[in-house]
């Protein structure tokens, strides 16, 4: 099982690349299993037709310890199964100690052992690497980490951040940073800054999604852009990212 984690910045495009990177590998016939770490509990919902799902945690304060897999894990696009571990009310509460108990659930309900995933993608929001936050890469959950990252100063800000949160756990044999997905924004000179900074963490780009209107248009339907128009050049720069991680 290939458990792989994608940080980067809020709005920086995290969730829209990892839930078409879960369509492109469904479509090359892996069982992916994508699980958002996002109190906003929006990672899957173009892999629902537009729908948020139950969260983990709105499950578990609603059902207490009667909580089965049913409830929690859903099938979206392409049979991609879909988690969302979801957060406390704004202002109440931790949104890392949100994703913690997600994961504890998960594994007690062992889901992993009944739907045997070939690969799970961890989407994080990478603002803050707090514990709860830092999970997926501390607690041996995911073993490579993708930072997705535009050339706007504050998303690479946070790369270098999340970057450096990696390191801080690498000598203890957890995930190690495979590099940064550069998902352009369009920004002056973007390419040359983000290989200046893939370089400043001793890291590189490993792939680059250009922009392009189709990401928003398959958005409004409630789609990935694998599902719109899997014949679209979009779609082959996502199935090219797919491909590139299964070989790595």
């Amino acid at each position: 099982m290939r458990k792989i984690a994608i940080y980067g910045k809020g709005g920086i495009g995290k969730s829209t690349t990892t839930s078409n990177l879960s369509a492109a590998l469904s479509n090359l016939g892996y069982k992916v299993m994508q699980i958002g770490c996002d109190p906003k509990a929006d990672s899957t919902k173009n892999l629902m037709n537009g729908k948020f799902i139950p969260t983990v945690l709105d499950v578990m304060n609603e059902k207490g310890d009667d909580v089965n897999l049913s409830d929690i894990v859903f099938e979206g696009y392409n049979g991609v199964l879909c988690v969302e571990a979801g957060g406390p009310t704004p202002g109440v509460g931790c949104a890392g100690r949100g994703i913690i108990a997600a994961f504890e659930k998960l594994e007690e309900l062992e889901a992993f052992e009944t739907f045997k995933p070939d690969i799970v993608i961890y989407d994080v929001l990478g603002d803050v690497v707090c514990g709860g936050f830092s999970m997926p890469i501390r607690n041996g959950y995911a073993k490579d980490v993708y930072i997705v990252t535009s050339g706007e100063m504050m998303s690479m800000y946070a790369a270098s951040n999340i970057s450096t949160a990696v390191n801080q756990f690498k000598n203890r044999g957890y995930a190690s940073l495979k590099g940064l997905i550069l998902n352009a924004k369009n920004v002056e000179d973007e390419q040359n800054l983000v290989n200046k900074l893939a370089n400043e963490i001793e890291s590189e780009v490993f792939h680059y999604i250009p922009r392009d209107k189709l990401v928003q248009i398959s958005e409004n339907d409630g789609k990935t852009v694998i599902e719109k128009d899997e014949n679209s050049y979009m779609a082959n720069v996502y199935l090219e990212l797919a491909k590139k991680i299964v070989n790595e």
